[in-house]
């Protein structure tokens, strides 16, 4: 295995078209300004049949974790803007469900599925303490997963999990 430090956006400089079956891109165009060239030079790689997994922030849920927490100001600030600061402080930006339903279409690799996650623990506190016991987490695990999956649960998930076809 070889690991490649470079800008994304260059993948095709390391790697010819059509040469995976699948692309993952797990938490990496919430720092993008623009989310839409790199998805296109994911699509390039891709082998006919290939999958592309995104995982991206969910902005039609951006102001749930800051209403949860009471803060006014920045719930407000969500429904205007797709800006946001995680949880460590770094700056980052939202995605829509619908518009990546557009730009997967414009590179010819339209969604398959997708899923919602982390629906009801996005709002724990970073301290919280996970269920020791393994009934109770097996529990929250099976929640967490029938409501990524389920109408209008899952379109209020944290996260998207998207997944396109070629």
């Amino acid at each position: 295995m070889q690991l490649l430090s470079g800008d994304g956006h260059q993948c095709g400089r390391w790697f010819g078209p059509r040469s995976f079956d699948v692309v993952l891109c797990h938490g990496v165009l919430m720092y993008l300004p623009d989310p839409d060239p790199m998805i296109a030079s994911l699509a390039r790689l891709l082998a006919p049949g290939g999958l592309l997994s995104l995982l991206v922030r969910n902005r039609d849920a951006l102001a749930l974790r800051p209403a949860a927490a009471g803060d006014w100001r920045a719930a407000l600030h969500a429904f205007e803007s797709d800006r946001y600061y995680n949880r460590l402080g770094l700056a980052a930006r939202a995605d829509r469900l619908a518009d990546l339903t557009v730009t997967l279409s414009e590179v010819s690799v339209p969604i398959r599925h997708w899923y919602g996650v982390r629906v009801f623990t996005d709002n724990a506190p970073d301290d919280a303490t996970p269920p020791v016991d393994g009934r109770q987490l097996a529990q929250l695990l099976e929640a967490e997963d029938r409501a990524g999956r389920t109408d209008p649960y899952r379109q209020v998930a944290a996260l998207l999990h998207v997944i396109g076809a070629k």
